[in-house]
């Protein structure tokens, strides 16, 4: 389980600065954190959720963790922007998490490395994250 207070480096900005979030919130299955420094009209959250369906060699979980910062929009109203993974995994029916385990370090290196890089990118300019804030193929 995470600690209440995320505050040694677990998120960072696109500068690669630490940013300090607490928990507001958890219930069955789900809790949400709130970025220490926000203003109140303009919320920035930290959501994680799962999800069990089905039964047996049927059983799926569906994990989510969800970033969500309301900003001033061009048009001066609150806007929000989002950004998630879903790790959707078939628990029924696997002996181990190494492959699930490879398919998110595929998404993980994806959006935050060029390549041969071994240097974790949070400026949105590895690959993947250049693709989905680009709006490119």
């Amino acid at each position: 389980m995470l600690t209440n207070t995320l505050n040694t480096n677990e998120v960072k900005n696109s500068a690669g600065t630490e940013q300090e979030f607490t928990r507001l919130s958890i219930a069955d299955r789900q809790t949400e954190f709130a970025l220490i420094t926000e203003t109140p009209a303009a919320p920035h959250r930290l959501k994680i959720s799962h999800l069990e369906t089905g039964s047996g060699a049927s059983k799926r979980r569906r994990s989510l963790v969800r970033f969500d910062k309301t900003v001033t929009g061009a048009s001066l109203s609150p806007v929000t922007i989002s950004a998630y993974a879903v790790l959707d995994i078939p628990v029924g029916d696997i002996a181990t998490m190494a492959e699930p385990t490879h398919v998110l370090a595929n998404l993980i290196s994806f959006l935050a490395s060029l390549g041969a890089s071994t240097t974790i990118l949070y400026d949105g300019t590895g690959n993947g994250a250049a693709v989905l804030l680009n709006g490119g193929l």
